[in-house]
Formats: C-alpha cells, structure tokens, sequence
C-alpha cells in the first residue's frame, strides 16, 4: 500500500494535523503551538525593497495568542513602502494560517506566518502587490474561466573567498550545469535549504548547479538553482519569497554571501528568474489537448504575455543591471518571440511527457510491472526574461493579465503563429529573422515607455492603478540609464562598482 501525501509531507503542522496547508484553521494553529511548545510568533511580510521583515512576539497566554491570530497587528507603512506618507501610514498585518511553519533558525521554538496588507478599514490594501497579484488573477477567471499555475527557478549565486574551498576539483569555467560534487563546492547548502524549504511548505521540484562558475584574483563564484514545482499563483509567490530568505540565512551560517542579482561580472552569465506557468480550468491542465498537443487556449496565453513583455520588465526587471544581463550569447532572451525547446526564445515550451514518453520507464526497468499513465499534463511554458530584481507579486499579476489579454484578443493566433520560431536566431544564417521580431528594452528607462504605452490593459477590470503604474514608471526613470551598456562599454571597473552596488537585491 503507497505511503499517503500527508505522512510523506516534511512540513510538521501537516504531519501533525494530519491536513493539508490550505486547510489549516486557528484553532489548528493554537493546537499545535501548545502541543510543541512552541513559545514564539513571527509575523513576516513583504516591505518595498522585495526583502522579508519581520515582526516576534513572545506568546504569554492562549488569550493572547488567539488574539494576535485574529487581528493581526499595526505597522507603519511609511517605512515599508516609499509611495506611502508618514500622515497615514497606519497598516494592517494579518496572518495567512497556510503559510504557518516551524522556524529552523531560531534558537527559542518559534512559528512563522507570512501576513497579507490591510488598510485602515479593514480592506486588503489598494496598493499592496500581492493584492494585485490577486485582482489580476480574479480578472483573469472571472473574465476567461481559465486559471493560472505558476512556479519558478531560483537562480544564484554562491560567492566566498578562495581560502574557503579546497584548490583540487576544479570546475571549468562556465561550464558548471548539473555538475556535482567534488567540482561544485556548495551542494550541500543547496540541499539543506531544499529541506528547509520543504519544511516550511514549498513544493521544490529539484535543484542542481548551474552554468555559471568562475573565480577572480579573491574570490570564487559558482551558480546554483533551486526550481519549485507548479502551484496556484499566490502559493507560488509566497513559497518563492520564504525561499530566498532561508536560503540567504543558510547562506549566513555557511559565512558565504548569496546573491540574485541579475549580473555578476562582465561575460559571465547572470541569474535569471524563469516563471513556469500552466493554464488550468475547472481544475485540469489547459495547456495541451488530444495527448500532448499545444492548446489554442495557451498558445494565446503566450501571445498575450508577449505582446505586453517590454511592459512586464517593469516587474521582473527593476534596476539598470538587469538589462546588462539581457544581451544575447548569455542564457538570456532578448527578443519577442516564443518557441518549442527554444532557449533563445522569450518563452520556451519546454520538452514535455506526451506521446510514448510515458514507456521510457519500461525500457528503463524491463520488470516494470504497473499500468502506464499519460503525463502530459505535467507541460508548462516559460518566461524567461525576469530575474532577482522582481516583485514576485507584481510579475506574477503581469503574467496573469498578459494571460487574460491573450485570450481576449481576436487575432492571438495569427500573431502565435508569426511569433513562433524553431531556430537558434542568434546564428548568423538566421538574422533575417531575427531582424524580423522586436526587442525587449534594454534599460529600465525604455522599459518604463514600454510601460507608459500598455498602461491601459494593465488598468482593464480595475487591477493596477494608474497611481501605482506612474509611480513605477517614475522609479524606473530615476535611473537615467538609457543606453548605459553602450556607455559602460569597456569600462569593466565601473561596470563592476554598479554591479557591487546591487548585489543584495530582492
């Protein structure tokens, strides 16, 4: 008999409530608080500079602790977010029971709740991203009947002085995919924050070493993934933004530094931030039909999400090292296109499990003796230009309104099919077509234009406030970056000082 997905689940409240996150209630919290001891609470939600804060209380009473669960506490928004004024700054921040999980850092045995915003009447917060995040997904099912999955690959970097690792074994220079130890150095950092992440609730896929690997005259530099499986929308924001402050804080304890930052150093390849989706209705895949086969329905999924691609750079691509890492030769797209297999396309459907994929395990294992299922439903597409610098949320509510503009829109089809591509085009024999598709911006000043004229989708159904939208643009305008790698072409000490300077982002 096959073990059931709640005795395999690591997470501990599930294991002991003998339920799944979604349907953890208070009185479950409370319960399992009493029942191991645990004497702390934090609070932890998302500020503007995309980092998780913070806020611990000691739990004195069950009184106590039932109303913090109900109420939440005040916070002054003021400090967290640059568009809110000191005059009116009082939040809201309200536990999300899902999220709960047991603190592996902290000494004193505590309990973690990420918070969602609220205003001052009680409403989720106008402004707050995962708000947004929500009312693009809500437009999207409301207008379309179709829903969205999503999960992404968290790319990074491990950087530590030479004298830390051992001089044998070396890996060779850009050349660090899938490479395992001795020749990558931090799998087992990467393995312990899989299992924390687990622990906490996140539904992690797998995770190897990257491509990028190098060292300079100090220190080494070796890139590492960690890549969460397809989950709805919001689970998949909030299970990412748990991800990348464990990792920093195991990171911390290893004493080296981790950072998402979208580039490195010059022609290394930076780290990207892919987004998986997977179009759903009425709880089964959207994405392929007759048995493996590309929908219509997400083939204008992807039309959509390309035609307001330059837009959405204004989440997932948000500081001016961002576009140092959009250039072509460097794992990275940079142009409007979508494609099968295709990694030099913008969003790339992947190899999927249809047709006699299925049999490969018989072939494997000749004493394979069960019924052969289709997976075909296992198929996502790709985003492939957002990185670290990204507002999880925002990026997400991006790809949700280009998913409910792709199906809305008459011609998707004809456009899927003149955006489609099944070469390499960055080869010289294919630079007529090449020639023949747009470009993503290439700094935060054009990605702000690129916003400026799609404003009006982003505002459809009431999602994004034009407020908000002109307060991103202007922050991407402040870099004054416009053409920056040409005029940071050659000048390798200041590229590296403004690469210094972002090295800690997200």
């Amino acid at each position: 008999m096959k073990t059931s997905s709640i005795e395999l689940n690591p997470n501990k409240l599930v294991q002991y409530l003998n339920k799944p996150a979604s349907e953890f209630t208070k009185e479950d919290i409370i319960k399992f608080i009493k029942e191991y001891g645990i004497r702390m609470l934090n609070f932890r939600y998302i500020g503007g500079d995309g980092r998780l804060k913070a806020l611990n209380f000691i739990i004195r009473s069950e009184e106590h602790l039932d109303t913090v669960l109900s109420t939440g506490e005040r916070v002054d928004g003021s400090s967290l977010f640059r568009y809110i004024e000191a005059d009116s700054s009082d939040l809201y921040v309200v536990p999300k029971y899902r999220t709960a999980f047991v603190n592996p850092f902290e000494k004193i045995p505590t309990l973690d709740l990420l918070c969602s915003y609220f205003d001052k009447d009680g409403n989720p917060l106008a402004s707050a991203p995962e708000n947004i995040m929500k009312k693009a997904h809500t437009a999207l099912k409301e207008k379309t009947g179709y829903e969205l999955n999503a999960m992404a690959e968290l790319e990074y970097y491990i950087i530590c002085d030479k004298a830390q690792i051992g001089i044998d074994f070396e890996a060779v220079d850009q050349r660090g995919y899938h490479e395992a130890g001795p020749f990558t150095k931090f799998e087992q950092l990467r393995k312990d924050t899989m299992l924390a992440i687990a622990e906490a609730g996140g539904f992690i896929k797998y995770g190897h070493s990257e491509v990028g690997n190098f060292t300079d005259d100090a220190h080494y530099y070796e890139q590492n993934e960690i890549e969460f499986d397809v989950t709805n929308v919001e689970d998949a924001a909030d299970r990412l933004l748990i991800g990348k402050w464990m990792l920093r804080m195991i990171a911390s304890q290893y004493g080296v530094t981790v950072s998402y930052a979208p580039k490195i150093t010059v022609g290394k390849a930076g780290s990207g931030l892919h987004i998986h989706m997977k179009l759903m209705k009425d709880g089964k895949t959207a994405t392929v039909e007759n048995g493996g086969e590309l929908s219509d329905a997400a083939k204008k999924a992807i039309v959509g999400c390309l035609d307001i691609a330059p837009a959405i750079t204004a989440f997932g691509n948000t500081i001016p090292t961002s576009y140092l890492r959009l250039v072509p030769h460097q794992e990275a797209p940079t142009n409007i296109c979508w494609g099968d297999r295709n990694r030099s396309a913008l969003i790339r459907v992947p190899l999927g499990w249809s047709g006699d994929a299925s049999k490969m395990i018989t072939i494997a294992n000749p004493n394979y003796s069960e019924d052969l299922k289709d997976y075909y439903g296992k198929q996502t597409y790709e985003f492939r230009a957002a990185d670290g610098s990204a507002d999880v949320y925002l990026l997400l509510a991006g790809l949700c309104v280009g998913t409910r503009h792709g199906l809305e829109m008459n011609e998707a089809l004809d456009l899927s099919k003149k955006l489609y591509i099944s070469v390499n085009i960055f080869k010289d024999e294919h630079k007529d077509r090449l020639a023949e598709l747009e470009h993503l911006p290439a700094s935060c000043y054009e990605s702000a234009q690129a916003l400026k004229e799609k404003k009006d989708i982003f505002m459809q159904y009431d999602v994004f406030t034009e407020g908000m939208l002109d307060g991103i643009i202007h922050s991407l305008e402040a870099y004054d970056d416009y053409q920056l790698s040409e005029k940071l072409y050659g000048k390798t000490e200041e590229i590296k000082n403004l690469v210094d300077s972002y090295i800690h982002i997200g």
